[in-house]
C-alpha cells in the first residue's frame, strides 16, 4: 500500500495516468452491485470507470451509472457512448427485473470519493465522510483533506476537521477501508479550480491531475430510455443537462 501511495503522489500531471482498474472503497449491494459487476469491465475496455452504480424509484425505476474518463474529460459524447455499449448488456443478462430507465451521468464538481487516488487528487478541499465504525465517539466528519498516507491497517485519511469543537483535536485519521461514503464539499474555491481546469482544457493546455479530475462538468445525463422490460413505454428523449456554475 505504501508504494501505491507514493505512486499517485508522484504520477506525472496528465489525468491519462489514472489506473482504471484501481478499486474502489465503496462499492454497491443488490441490484447495483450486479449492474456494477456486469458493466465495469465493458467501461474499462472503453477507457472510463465505474464511479457510482444507483437505481432508484425515479421515472419507476432508473439505473444511474456514474463514471470518468481516465483523461480526466467526460463529454455527452461519452455519455452517449457509454449508454451505446451498455444497453444491450443489459438487456442480455437482465440484471433488473422490472422497466428502467438508463442514465449515465459524470461525478460532478461536488463529486462522490469512493477510490484512494481521490482524495489524493482532492487535498487541499473540504470533504464530507461518513465511517462505518465510530472513530473518537463518531462516525460523520466535516474537514479539508490534508493527506493519505500508508496505514498498517491500509490508507489513512488525514482530514482538519471544520466542526470539531475546542475541546476536541481538529486533525483526525480515518483508516478508508472502514469508509462508509464520502463526498467533495462545493465551495467557492473548488467551482474555482474548476472553472479555471475547464477553461485550461478548452485551450487545450496540459492539465496537472488535481485540475484535470475537476474539469467535468457538474452533471450530464446522456440518453435515458427503457429497457426490454418496458417494450410499450414510450422512448424517452436523449437529453443533457449541464450545470456549471456562472462566473
Amino acid at each position: 500500500m505504501a508504494s501505491m501511495l507514493q505512486s499517485y503522489a508522484d504520477a506525472p500531471s496528465s489525468h491519462t495516468d489514472l489506473d482504471l482498474t484501481e478499486p474502489r472503497l465503496v462499492g454497491e449491494t443488490g441490484g447495483a452491485l450486479r449492474v456494477a459487476q456486469l458493466l465495469a469491465p465493458t467501461l474499462v475496455h472503453l477507457g472510463f470507470r465505474v464511479v457510482r452504480v444507483k437505481i432508484s424509484a425515479a421515472a419507476g425505476c432508473t439505473i444511474q451509472i456514474m463514471a470518468e474518463a481516465a483523461n480526466g474529460q467526460m463529454t455527452i459524447e461519452d455519455c452517449e457512448r457509454i449508454n451505446d455499449a451498455v444497453s444491450p448488456i443489459l438487456d442480455l443478462n437482465d440484471p433488473v427485473s422490472q422497466a428502467y430507465r438508463l442514465e449515465i451521468s459524470s461525478p460532478g464538481i461536488d463529486r462522490p470519493l469512493v477510490r484512494v487516488s481521490d482524495f489524493v487528487r482532492a487535498r487541499g478541499h473540504e470533504a464530507r465522510v461518513e465511517m462505518k465504525n465510530a472513530v473518537a465517539g463518531r462516525r460523520r466528519f466535516k474537514g479539508v483533506i490534508k493527506a493519505v498516507s500508508a496505514g498498517a491497517g491500509g490508507p489513512v485519511l488525514s482530514l482538519e476537521r471544520l466542526d470539531a469543537k475546542a475541546d476536541e483535536n481538529a486533525l483526525v485519521e480515518l483508516e478508508l477501508n472502514d469508509l462508509s461514503e464520502a463526498r467533495l464539499v462545493l465551495t467557492d474555491a473548488l467551482i474555482r479550480d474548476s472553472l479555471r481546469a475547464a477553461k485550461a482544457a478548452a485551450k487545450g493546455l496540459p492539465l496537472g491531475l488535481e485540475e484535470a479530475a475537476k474539469a467535468t462538468p457538474q452533471k450530464y445525463a446522456a440518453s435515458s430510455k427503457p429497457g426490454r422490460k418496458a417494450p410499450h413505454a414510450p422512448p424517452a428523449k436523449n437529453k443533457s443537462t449541464r450545470n456549471l456554475p456562472k462566473e
